[in-house]
Parts: structure tokens; sequence; C-alpha cells
């Protein structure tokens, strides 16, 4: 059973950097089973699928954030991380971790997700 959990501090400044990290068990990131992504949910709106990472590293972003946002990861840790820069009051949300199944969308099917952490923008 793969379990995901993400960690992070819960409020970030207005034009700082956001950084999570999710830490993965019972799968390893490497293998080509899962791609692993960073959701996010604002308050009183839908998920919004941000970018994945794949076995190799391969990298794919929402078109709509690709300029601010990073996905990286330490294989010796099996873990994954996100940045996002340059963050508003808008990027207010709950921030999910998620792994999908290779032959699924990664960017709308998630069969597991972290338990999330909220992230609040505020000065």
């Amino acid at each position: 059973q793969v379990q995901l959990q993400e960690s992070g501090p819960g409020l970030v400044k207005p034009s700082e950097t956001l950084s999570l990290t999710c830490a993965v068990s019972g799968a390893s990131i490497t293998r080509t089973s899962y791609w692993w992504s960073w959701i996010r949910q604002p308050p009183g709106k839908g998920l919004e699928w941000m970018g994945a990472i794949g076995h190799g590293g391969g990298t794919y972003y929402n078109p709509s954030l690709k300029s601010r946002t990073s996905l990286s990861r330490d294989t010796s840790k099996n873990q994954f991380s996100l940045l996002l820069s340059s963050v508003t009051p808008e990027d207010t949300a709950v921030y999910y971790c998620a792994a999908t199944p290779n032959l699924s969308d990664f960017r709308t099917t998630w069969s597991n997700r972290g338990q999330g952490t909220q992230v609040t923008v505020s000065s």
C-alpha cells in the first residue's frame, strides 16, 4: 500500500518561495509503477494538478503554473519536493502529494493521496 506524507511550512509570505516535501512509503519513486504529483485545493474550489515527476526524474507541469513551479526528488530518501516561487495570497490552499498508476492520466487521476497540508500566504 502506497502511503504519502506532506511536510513543510504552514505560512509563507507573499513573494517568497513555497517549499514542500512528500515522503513516500510502500513503493519506490524510482520504480516504473507510478507517477508522483502535487495537487492543491484553494478554499471553496476544486482540485488543481500542479505537476508530476516520473520514475526517471522527468517532469511535467500545469501550463498555468509552469513558470513558477519546480519538482525534484531525493531518491536516497524516497521523497519528492515542490517549489512554488513568487507566491501570492491566491496560492493559499491545501497542498497534497499523490500517486498515479502508470497507465492513468496523472493530471486527473490519483490512486493514493497524502492527508494534505494547509499553506497560507500572508504577510
